[in-house]
């Protein structure tokens, strides 16, 4: 095959591009995991991890994909025949519902349209018809991934405590963590399940779980069986910065450095801004083009990605095979009811301006190759918009 010059441009909304610091953490001599040297590693990732989920109370890593932390947040907590309301947003909310009924839970599944968030007034409305209390937990995705809405959380949360229901509210920020703004303590969050190769700027292999008290009082009875991923045991061995198996050591170095760079030198902050500033200008590149965003509700555009629409009679794999094969940049599917009608655009992690204006560039370019019938002004739009948010800080905030 001949060589292609220059970078590959990633734009899928994960993983996504590793930092070359986050990589060279990463390119060390593996540790021994029960040695001395290893337990302010431990703690050091730990205690970066709680200021990521904004939370005091207990944060759990594990060596796993984000399912890992599905499966663990299901299994620490409930028992089986437990009722679960979960809500329909997109194809990953219905791999966890999937999930709660291969594990002998019995998911309820709110129907949902794939272009709006999860809503509060739905699951209030059922919680109060609840009047047995038979509903063990709320499952909602935060960012869905297949999609590029955002779940209303904190609204979630008030929903739940108006119809006084006590069910354990559990956030899927698989896809927003570390990229838009997320408050697990003060939304009321009893598990949060998260992922490294998004926000995290890491490759695959780590997962996460936050737990709330609650969270951690309910799975003293939960009966679903568990071994590897059992809080307690992690809980037990992490006061003292070590785990009771073997960690993935080397990402943990990766993730020392990528929670330096996000929480101590940008500041989560401003990396939200950032996440929000690409999302917007992404969406009036979409429309410049004559294209329609998926997302319907503006209170729920994700800053982590952008799903577009294709026109009728379009097939978007057909633009990304011709975007690959001139541009050699990928971009996101669209994952089972949206296959084909979709492109993603991932603009998470790693990503700044320029980058996004490559991702853009090569979107027009590829738009006009594969025949959509579209306008060339996607790209100067998105432009403009950025160039305007330098100028006047102020107004990229609004």
């Amino acid at each position: 095959m001949p060589r292609t010059a220059g970078r590959h441009f990633l734009q899928i909304p994960g993983p996504t591009n590793v930092p070359d610091r986050v990589l060279r953490a990463i390119d060390m001599p593996t540790m021994d995991h029960r040695g001395p040297d290893f337990a302010p590693l431990g703690k050091a990732v730990l205690e970066g991890m709680k200021r990521v989920f904004k939370t005091s109370s207990h944060v759990v890593i594990y060596p796993a994909s984000g399912t890992g932390a599905w499966e663990a947040a299901l299994a620490n907590t409930l028992s089986p025949g437990d009722a679960v309301l979960m809500y329909e947003t997109g194809h990953f909310a219905t791999l966890w519902q999937k999930m709660a009924l291969k594990l002998g839970l019995r998911p309820e599944f709110i129907s949902g349209d794939w272009r709006t968030g999860a809503d509060p007034q739905a699951i209030e409305s059922r919680l109060r018809e609840d009047s047995a209390k038979t509903i063990k937990a709320v499952c909602v995705v935060h960012n869905e991934t297949s999609t590029g809405v955002v779940s209303r959380i904190a609204e979630v949360r008030k929903a739940m405590d108006a119809a006084k229901h006590p069910a354990l509210l559990m956030v899927d920020t698989i896809s927003s963590l570390a990229s838009l703004d997320y408050r697990h303590d003060e939304w009321g969050v009893d598990v949060t399940v998260g992922g490294s190769q998004k926000g995290l700027m890491l490759p695959p292999g780590l997962s996460f779980n936050a737990v709330s008290a609650k969270a951690l009082a309910a799975s003293k009875d939960a009966k679903l069986p568990r071994s590897f991923w059992d809080w307690h045991e992690m809980i037990a061995s992490n006061k003292d910065g070590y785990f009771p198996y073997t960690p993935a050591t080397n990402l943990l170095y990766g993730l020392r450095e990528a929670l330096a760079m996000l929480l101590d030198e940008e500041g989560l902050d401003n990396v939200f801004a950032r996440h929000q500033r690409h999302g917007e200008a992404t969406r009036r590149a979409a429309r410049a083009w004559g294209l329609e965003v998926l997302a319907k509700n503006p209170a729920e555009y994700s800053g982590s990605l952008t799903a577009v629409l294709m026109p009728a009679g379009h097939d978007a794999d057909r633009l990304r095979k011709v975007i690959l094969e001139n541009f050699d940049m990928s971009l996101g599917t669209g994952l089972s009811k949206l296959a084909g009608k979709v492109f993603r655009i991932g603009h998470l992690g790693d990503f700044n301006d320029l980058t996004l204006m490559g991702t853009l560039a090569g979107c027009e370019m590829g738009l006009q190759l594969a025949g959509v019938p579209m306008k060339k002004e996607g790209v100067q739009a998105a432009m403009d918009y950025l160039a305007s948010c330098h100028a006047s800080p102020a107004r990229a905030a609004a």
